[in-house]
Formats: structure tokens, sequence, C-alpha cells
């Protein structure tokens, strides 16, 4: 069984293929096991103690709609108290540069506040916003990418996160 729960929602794509290049990075289905949010219950997170989650912020600043349903009915369900938890997600710095990964920030937010201890910031620099809900003291809770404007920065932005997620998460 996988050590690493990655759980996400996508729209277009975006998120499920940074999903894939991330389970790649750390060594495969062995050590990742992926679940697209409309198919997991909160029994799934339960099995995991190292937790990905991928999210795309959507439209302005909202969560992708499978993540805002899940948020919504399922989430506090969860206990996240022990368990490692790392996030990922696309955006749009330049077009919704108010709001930009705002998605991340609000699931940090909850998922911290239900015992999660939150892990791979990922440095603010080299980003154009202006505000973002997951932006704390320099950093994002999470890696921060941006599909729209800097994606031929994606693939050594998820080495390098991947490269400071495996000792953290043991592997």
């Amino acid at each position: 069984m996988a050590t690493i729960g990655l759980f996400y929602g996508t729209q277009t794509g975006n998120t499920e293929t940074i999903a894939e290049q991330i389970q790649s990075e750390f060594g495969g289905a062995d050590v990742i096991e992926m679940h697209e949010i409309t198919d997991a219950d909160t029994s799934t997170f339960e099995q995991y103690s190292c937790i990905i989650i991928g999210c795309p912020t959507w439209n302005i600043g909202e969560m992708q709609s499978d993540w805002d349903a899940f948020y919504e009915e399922d989430l506090d369900g969860i206990n996240f108290s022990g368990k490692k938890v790392a996030y990922f997600g696309p955006g749009d710095q330049v077009g919704y540069a108010e709001n930009f990964q705002d998605a991340m920030g609000l699931l940090e937010e909850k998922i911290a506040s239900l015992g999660g201890e939150t892990v791979g910031h990922w440095s603010s620099e080299g980003y154009e916003h202006e505000a973002s809900k997951a932006e704390k003291d320099g950093k994002f809770v999470g890696l921060a990418l941006d599909e729209e404007n800097q994606a031929e920065l994606t693939e050594d932005r998820v080495k390098t996160w991947v490269s400071q997620l495996k000792p953290i998460f043991g592997v």
C-alpha cells in the first residue's frame, strides 16, 4: 500500500496532470496513491499519515467545484491530528492577481484547524500577484503553480518541492 495519499480535484485537467508529475517524482504508485476528490470519503483520508492536497483556484478565489462540495459536506468529519499535509494548486497570478491561490489557502486554513500539520511551504518570490489567502509571511502554504503564465517553470518547481517533501514524509 502507498504511504502517501494525494487528493485532487480538477476542472480542466491541469491539477490531475500536476498530481501525476508529483506521483512520478516521489517514485510512482508504490509511494503515492492518487484519489480524485469525487471518489474519496472521510475514511479514505484516515488511511494516511502523509497527505497531499491538490486544488486549483477557480473563478474569483473559489475552490474547484468538487473540492467545494467536499469542503462543505465532508471535511469537518476528518481528524487530521498527527497527519502531515502538503498543498499544491494551479492558479492565474495575472488574470486573478487579487486572489491568486486562494483555494489552497482556504483548504490549508480549514485542515490546520482540524489538526493537520502544514508542510511544504513555498516561497512567493518570482510571482506577480497582489494578494493571496495562501500566502503567510512571504511564503505560500504550498506549491503555487501558474499554468497560464509560467507553465515552463512547473516541472522544475515540482521537482524542487518534492525533494523538500521526501525527508519530511520519510520517503
